[in-house]
């Protein structure tokens, strides 16, 4: 069978399924407002949460990179692409999250399935949530560790696992999200160490959507919690949502990090982050630390915005941050619903399976530190009379 048959076949099923995507065209600098498919719209998706993508200082310091270092690193870190810049990047996030080290990673997703396998093999557990991100699961599918996976927040059912399942010499993993990128709910981090600990397993958190977002000084979901640093074995984030740039880290001791530079085949086999990208993040991470409004003005939309579309009797439970699903069910209705806000004037992205479980399709709708109560407002009055609307 050919490639284009092979394909044919595949989009034939996934039209039929309601579940077919393509890409949006964006144009202009990352904002609140965008161009999207031709037409300039309020842009109430993405995760640049505190609108670092274009600030100006973010942007002259990659600017500032290219002139002076280049666009590329060269090759992996462990040949020739180990840049100064990484390596100060890296005391960088490790002194603002409060740890011993840090390790740059070229995306999140790398960085689990480079993670996840370097602290587990055969004849260990990985225990997951049931509503873990993609490269969680894939980073659990590349070990050949025994996998569990227990119900979304279920500290009842991890405990019985962990009780039943630990055991001397068995490294056993507890990989969870920080914050659920789906539904926007913060996970128990203190109630999970302290399960985690009591079994004498290891905790991954993937606060990709916590970190700059949440907590006193925006060091993510475990201070939001009032977790302190060292209890987080493993602590993973990226560069390219809250912080406006590109790539992501893993964060904790100097042994972890040692141990990934020598063991985690997605870092080892890829070439370091660029020059431009590094300097940006860098920037924006001095921008998050100087500006804490942007955070709490962030979760005062997003509280607006939950507030807002209660009374007009639209759910967005579980959500409690940035990230603030509705819930219609139906794919083709969700879209229709998305499509509709377009023409409004607004992009709240349609999400379907495999993205979330079949049946719960929804508008994720993830509003930015710099969007008006006015936008927001408006906003919520639209959605309110799409959903009427369509039924």
């Amino acid at each position: 069978m050919r490639v284009d048959e092979v394909a044919a076949q595949t989009l034939a099923a996934i039209r039929a399924g309601g579940t077919h995507r393509s890409m949006r065209r964006f144009e202009g600098a990352q904002g609140p407002r965008m161009r999207v498919d031709g037409r300039e719209v309020l842009v109430f998706a993405g995760s640049n949460y505190l609108d670092l993508a274009h600030h100006p200082e973010v942007v002259e310091a990659a600017v500032r990179a290219a002139r002076d270092q280049g666009c590329a690193a060269g090759g992996s870190r462990l040949i020739n692409g180990n840049l100064s810049l990484h390596e100060e990047l890296e005391e960088d996030l490790a002194k603002f999250l409060g740890v011993e080290a840090a390790l740059v990673f070229a995306t999140g997703y790398m960085a689990n399935v480079g993670v996840i396998p370097a602290l587990t093999g055969a004849g260990d557990l990985v225990v997951s949530d049931a509503l873990s991100h993609a490269s969680i699961i894939d980073g659990c599918r590349l070990t050949r560790a025994e996998v569990r996976v227990v119900p979304h927040g279920d500290l009842e059912v991890l405990d019985q696992v962990l009780a039943k399942e630990a055991r001397p010499g068995r490294r056993v993993l507890l990989a969870v999200d920080g914050v659920y990128s789906m539904d926007g709910d913060v996970a128990p981090v203190a109630a999970l160490c302290e399960i985690a600990q009591r079994h004498g397993a290891m905790l991954l958190l993937d606060d990709a959507h916590g970190t700059g977002t949440l907590g006193a000084r925006g060091r993510g979901t475990a201070e939001l919690c009032g977790v302190p640093a060292e209890a987080i074995d493993v602590q993973l984030g990226t560069l390219g949502k809250s912080l406006g740039s590109f790539g992501a880290f893993v964060a904790g001791s100097r042994a972890l990090r040692e141990l990934l530079v020598n063991t985690a085949r997605s870092f080892i086999f890829s070439c370091g982050l660029a020059p431009p990208q590094v300097a940006a993040a860098r920037a924006a991470l001095t921008v998050v630390e100087r500006e804490p409004w942007r955070r709490e003005r962030l979760q005062h939309n997003a509280e607006r915005l939950r507030r807002g579309l209660d009374a007009q009797g639209v759910s967005t439970i579980p959500s409690t941050t940035q990230i603030v699903p509705v819930q219609i069910g139906d794919n083709d209705r969700t879209m229709t619903v998305c499509e509709r806000l377009l023409e409004r004037g607004f992009f709240a992205h349609g999400i379907r399976h495999p993205s979330v479980p079949v049946g719960t399709a929804r508008l994720r709708i993830t509003p930015m530190a710099t969007h008006s109560e006015a936008e927001i407002d408006a906003l919520v009055a639209a959605v309110a009379e799409e959903l009427a609307r369509s039924g």
